[in-house]
């Protein structure tokens, strides 16, 4: 009865997750619910996630929304970023981030909501890019590598109000974002023998269901559909 309700668990977070990001809130609890010990949970959640975030970003490119000569830097600076986190949390305890990863969603949520207009239209960057890919690629991909929960939240947040995307822009990259670090985090996962494979696979198909159906509503409704989602989640 595990991998019906894993199946069904990663088919609500890839839906959620090609939509507005923080899918790993779902899957990742699911995981440890099942009964699996953490360091395995972490590996086999990276599986599962490869297969929503690249179906998402496969989505979001086919459609024009990826500018893929801008954001190649962030990809490269991502991958390296997770690199590092997926060896440093088989080394060190992630429980405090854990107990932060609430206050920081809590505190993107509130800024959302008494900013109404954030993320419906383009603005001006506040930031360069390259400056950008730098410490957001790098630190976002090290906290998706280390932990995981909560990226696509905070990696969508950021390419809104630093460079200026609207929603739909910033989902869109946030899922080439998402599918570099989960590539390059489960590799180090997979050395370690951290994987669960038959786990991942199941709440793999989930994903590739729910990351098409999400991302197909975005494309078709716009940046003003992720809004009230984005604060869901």
């Amino acid at each position: 009865w595990v991998y019906p309700l894993l199946f069904l668990a990663a088919l609500a977070a890839g839906l959620i997750d090609s939509i507005a990001g923080g899918g790993g809130l779902i899957a990742l609890p699911a995981l440890l619910t099942a009964g699996f010990p953490v360091p395995l949970a972490l590996g086999t959640n990276k599986l599962q996630s490869l297969f929503g975030s690249s179906m998402a970003a496969a989505h979001y490119a086919r459609h024009g929304v990826i500018d893929w000569r801008r954001c190649r830097l962030g990809v490269a600076l991502t991958f390296v970023g997770a690199l590092v986190g997926a060896w440093a949390v088989q080394r060190i305890d992630a429980s405090l981030l854990g107990l932060m990863i609430p206050w920081l969603l809590a505190a993107i949520l509130v800024y959302t909501i008494f900013r109404p207009q954030i993320g419906t239209e383009k603005r001006e960057p506040r930031m360069a890019a390259n400056a950008f890919w730098l410490v957001a690629g790098l630190g976002l991909g090290f906290y998706d590598g280390f932990f995981g929960p909560g990226t696509g939240s905070f990696w969508t947040i950021a390419l809104v109000l630093l460079l200026g995307q609207d929603f739909m822009a910033a989902t869109g990259h946030t899922k080439v974002m998402n599918a570099a670090s989960n590539l390059a985090s489960l590799g180090v996962f997979i050395a370690a023998g951290r994987v669960d494979w038959l786990a991942g696979g199941v709440m793999g198909a989930g994903q590739l269901v729910g990351a098409r159906l999400g991302a197909g509503l975005v494309v078709k409704k716009g940046a003003r559909f992720i809004r009230p989602v984005f604060l869901t989640m």
